[in-house]
């Protein structure tokens, strides 16, 4: 079979109409087509009617398995510790460091309740509680993912979440033990083999055997992405997210071979995955693009790689690293590399990024796995508004409040005035009948 050409764009910062083509080439189109969007309808609906009828109908249909009831669908605690006990020493040891190395990081994000006292004995603060129940989407068949397991219920768990409930598909009943070997790792709680839209109606919306859910997390396909985005508002979600991306910015100084392979590493998710390079050295460009060519057909993955950057990739020159920085914030990356000798100096600049990777050899690849921060990040720019997922996204804050009676003197003249200027009597009147002088 012939190799894919190696085909990725070259842009220079300092042409009049960059930016116009750098916007053009981060516009994505997030929502769903109206096919997908009217599939999720239906499927949605007949959840929310029926329940587990629905939910085995479609899984009858989809993951072509032949059920009868719920009970067939929801693995024991055996299963997923049988799971673990069949892999090798090498890949128990990889997901026990990769778990512990999240659990240590998803610690220290924790947050806790707070009060303080003022002089009157007015009592205010903030209340944390975790979530009662969590539902996280794992998806299955050939895209099946241990490391969205770790990522998502290792904070959930941190936490306190009191229940959380795995679904993932597994068409014509393949499983995947290192998925399952991950649940067992990090204590999820209940594991059912459903997945599509369906499996996420039924997590919002609870079944005769599923109890609803407080918040949907995990990734997958465009209808579990566009079922999310619609259940939202009934249930809480994560974030709907977008293809993977990566920004490196680049002096030269670097290694040609692995920049590009770090490319590689974000183009082979799928074809409309971007990885971009910011670089102020020309010549540097050129190894870069060099090596992309003669690394290209060595990869397993060789035609998603090449979609992804024909499609959606770019070699951009720059002229500095201030120009680079300013760049990286207005693209807001999922991902971003400082492939610089000396990294630090410029984290500072960095506004807007869902993870800053600091030198050459903080490589990307390491925090999709086990660095310890959250693979789970902002994508299509939203790093300028929104984080990481984190122990934070399974906490709920609740505010108190609790006046005094001296408090609710000056108080009780202050909302008084105030209610009255916006017209709402009532508000008024019941914060007047605690006064003393009314």
């Amino acid at each position: 079979m012939t190799a894919p050409a190696a085909t990725i764009r070259r842009l220079d910062a300092r042409e009049p109409e960059f930016l116009a083509t750098l916007d053009a080439l981060l516009a994505f189109e997030g929502g769903a087509d109206a096919r997908i969007g009217a599939a999720v309808s239906d499927i949605l609906r007949a959840v929310r009617t029926t329940g587990d009828a629905a939910v085995l109908e479609y899984t009858r249909r989809f993951d072509h398995l032949d059920v009868k009831s719920m009970a067939q669908l929801e693995l024991p605690k055996s299963e997923l510790k049988a799971a673990l006990d069949s892999l090798t020493v090498e890949q128990r040891e990889a997901l026990r460091v990769a778990a512990d190395r999240v659990r240590v990081y998803h610690e220290r994000q924790r947050a806790e309740s707070w009060d303080y006292v003022e002089a009157d004995g007015t009592r205010l603060g903030q209340i944390v509680t975790p979530l009662d129940r969590v539902g996280l989407y794992v998806p299955g068949g050939r895209a099946s993912y241990p490391s969205s397991v770790l990522m998502n219920a290792i904070p959930a768990k941190v936490a306190g979440v009191g229940e959380l409930i795995m679904v993932v598909p597994t068409p014509h009943g393949e499983k995947n033990p290192l998925v399952l070997a991950a649940a067992a790792i990090t204590g999820v709680d209940r594991v059912f083999t459903i997945g599509g839209a369906q499996a996420v109606a039924a997590l919002a919306y609870g079944t005769q055997t599923l109890p609803q859910v407080d918040k949907i997390v995990g990734p997958g396909n465009a209808y579990v992405a566009e079922a999310k985005r619609r259940v939202f508002g009934t249930v809480g979600i994560d974030m709907v997210a977008g293809p993977s991306e990566v920004l490196i910015i680049s002096d030269g100084s670097g290694h040609a071979d692995w920049v590009a392979m770090d490319l590689f590493a974000q183009a082979e998710h799928d074809e409309l995955a971007q990885s971009i390079l910011l670089c102020t050295d020309a010549a540097f460009i050129d190894a870069v693009a060099a090596s992309i060519e003669r690394l290209l057909p060595t990869m397993p993955r060789r035609e998603t790689i090449a979609a992804s950057l024909a499609n959606r990739g770019a070699l951009i020159h720059v002229d500095s690293l201030e120009q680079a920085c300013a760049i990286a914030n207005r693209i807001a990356p999922e991902h971003l590399e400082l492939s610089l000798d000396d990294a630090e100096p410029w984290v500072g600049c960095i506004r807007h990024a869902g993870a800053i990777f600091v030198g050459h050899w903080s490589v990307e690849a390491l925090g999709d796995y086990c660095a310890g921060p959250n693979h789970v990040l902002p994508t299509m720019r939203s790093a300028r508004f929104s984080s990481p997922l984190g122990v934070y996204d399974f906490q709920k804050r609740t505010s108190l409040v609790q006046i005094s009676e001296a408090g609710a003197q000056t108080l009780g003249r202050v909302a008084s005035i105030l209610a009255r200027g916006e017209g709402l009597q009532a508000h008024a009147r019941s914060a007047e009948m605690r006064l003393h002088d009314r």
